[in-house]
């Protein structure tokens, strides 16, 4: 009787660790350095089919988009690419923009003033460290 508990408990443990990993969402970490709206909006194109592609399986994406050096101007108030960004923020709540504060400092030095971002665009303080940080939590790199 004994024996069967066990092995009715070891076969729940495996079921629900499996069951977890198989409801774990897959992690794409998106690299732009470049001040080019083409290839921010090949990122954003690449950003969409991943999370078009998994929803048609029925799996979760989490995707994290990261500009830093002159990829951060794709992040400015007013950027050519911000009403797309702003729109894609608002369909997938999964979808995040990360902005490199090191890069945000450096333009704020040289321009001497304060530098606006659209609210989508969160701050961290090293976008090279935050990619460093999505591929050691499992996240695969992508540079347009």
């Amino acid at each position: 009787m004994k024996l069967r508990m066990l092995a009715a408990a070891l076969a729940a443990l495996v079921l629900s660790v499996v069951g977890a990993q198989a409801s774990d969402p897959h992690k794409l970490a998106i690299h732009v350095d470049q001040n080019d709206p083409a290839v921010m909006n090949m990122a954003l194109n690449n950003a969409q089919n991943v999370k078009a592609y998994y929803a048609e399986k029925g799996e979760p994406v989490d995707i994290e988009i990261v500009a830093y050096g002159p990829g951060l101007n794709m992040y400015v108030a007013e950027s050519p690419v911000k009403d797309r960004i702003s729109a894609m923020a608002l369909e997938n709540p999964e979808m995040h923009f990360s902005a490199c504060g090191n890069t945000l400092a450096g333009m704020k030095k040289k321009t001497g003033h304060d530098v606006a971002l659209m609210s989508e665009a969160k701050v961290v303080p090293s976008g090279v460290v935050r990619l460093m940080e999505l591929q050691s939590e499992g996240y695969s790199y992508v540079r347009p």
